[in-house]
């Protein structure tokens, strides 16, 4: 990826063929996302694996979410989708359900080193899961902002458009955020789902 800053703006290129997007983003406010180009070709690896849980996902009869957590090595640890019709649980986001799977087994020194990858932006119940569990990082598909365009007002879907950038702003500890990353996919998964 080459990134050219000609004052506050940044114009960004990947060099990958099946991801080559330029972009241009503004460098001077850290809370607002900006569209992104993929960092390489395994967070569009790792972005797509959690894209394919939020299909399977809607193929269950849940929302379209889906999450992967990957380590310092490039090992997807743990992976989550949505359950919140299945298991009929309000707080059964993809982002959540992988942090009860990880929490237990995986130490807080090693969840700060690891990146959680996900469909959709976190909301802020995801985010604060985020936070708390200790994860380094994360890089999202789809703004929560567009979700928010999608969704509508369904109210299977209240969306909170609450930027989890913003969540992570007000806590103790720095997580790093990549997002939205601009993937045709992370839109198609919630194409006429939440307007039935």
């Amino acid at each position: 990826m080459r990134c050219l800053v000609v004052g506050s703006r940044c114009a960004v290129s990947t060099l990958d063929d099946r991801f080559h997007t330029v972009s241009t983003v503004s460098t001077t406010d850290a809370i607002q996302p900006h569209v992104v180009t993929v960092d390489d070709v395994d967070d569009a690896g790792f972005l797509l694996q959690a894209i394919d849980l939020a299909e399977q996902a809607r193929a269950s009869g849940d929302h379209p979410f889906g999450a992967v957590l990957v380590g310092r090595s490039g090992t997807v640890v743990g992976s989550g989708l949505n359950t919140v019709v299945t298991d009929r649980d309000p707080t059964g986001h993809a982002e959540t359900n992988l942090v009860r799977t990880v929490g237990g087994r995986i130490s807080r020194a090693d969840l700060s080193t690891m990146t959680m990858y996900a469909s959709t932006e976190p909301c802020a119940m995801c985010a604060g899961a985020i936070y708390w569990a200790g994860i380094g990082a994360v890089v999202y598909a789809l703004a929560e902002s567009e979700l928010r365009q999608l969704a509508g007002a369904d109210p299977a879907n209240p969306v909170l458009d609450l930027p989890c950038r913003e969540v992570f702003a007000r806590g103790v500890r720095e997580i790093e955020v990549r997002g939205p990353v601009d993937l045709p996919k992370a839109r198609e998964v919630h194409a006429g789902f939440w307007s039935r």
